[in-house]
């Protein structure tokens, strides 16, 4: 059982109830909020482990919930919607949260998604990270796959390194963007796309059947371990 506490924050009283008896069911302690002013009161009383919060609250939407705790927490927020809100999940990936589902969605992926951001949270520990059969040493810029020594440009590692250190987590185009080009590139996702493609054709088995660099349509990327259970 994992200990872990995690905020749930949504209007619906049906979705409160069934998503804290799954949670748990799978170990964690769970808090729930209906508005974003209680929400924002409770994780500043006593922080959870990580937050669920809906995208449509009656006196916030879950983007400004999102930029308000970037402010000055870096909590794992995982978001959700119904579907039709596809824009606006972009805007709270890009305003910091880690994550999203749509309604309606399977506990299982869910929870998965749940560990993920968990497990981004936590120490960071050695300068070398392993990812299936991608192992990257940060400190000597070095990247072997199934053992065999790959060579990136500076800008190819960048990318890596950055998906690396956010595994599981999808990243929209503009933060991507933002984060190894500039603010003036954020709107440049043809740009980004070349340098996806440069990136797959060194670290997947079959570049045209990506296994660690997934795009979601619209969205972004997320690197995943297509081993990991």
């Amino acid at each position: 059982m994992s200990g872990e506490r995690v905020l749930v924050v949504d209007d619906e009283p049906q979705f409160l109830r069934a998503l804290k008896t799954s949670l748990r069911a799978a170990g964690y302690e769970v808090d729930t909020a209906s508005t974003a002013e209680e929400a924002l009161t409770s994780i500043g009383l006593g922080p959870p482990d990580a937050v669920i919060l809906d995208l449509v609250l009656p006196d916030k939407r879950g983007t400004e919930v999102t930029r308000e705790l970037r402010a000055w927490s870096e909590i794992p927020v995982i978001v959700v919607s119904a579907v039709g809100d596809e824009a606006e999940k972009i805007s709270a990936l890009d305003e910091g949260a880690d994550d999203y589902v749509t309604k309606p969605f399977a506990i299982g992926e869910l929870l998965a998604r749940l560990r993920a951001a968990l497990r981004r949270s936590g120490p960071t520990g050695s300068p070398v990270i392993e990812i299936g059969q991608i192992r990257i040493d940060l400190d000597k810029h070095d990247v072997s796959v199934d053992g065999r020594r790959v060579h990136l440009t500076p800008r190819e590692f960048a990318l890596l390194q950055l998906f690396a250190r956010n595994e599981g987590k999808l990243l929209t185009h503009r933060t991507i963007l933002r984060e190894l080009w500039g603010p003036a590139y954020q709107s440049e996702s043809s740009y980004l796309h070349v340098h996806v493609s440069q990136l797959r054709s060194k670290i997947e088995p079959d570049p045209t059947r990506p296994r660690y660099l997934l795009n979601e349509p619209g969205a972004g990327y997320r690197l995943v371990n297509p081993e990991a259970p």
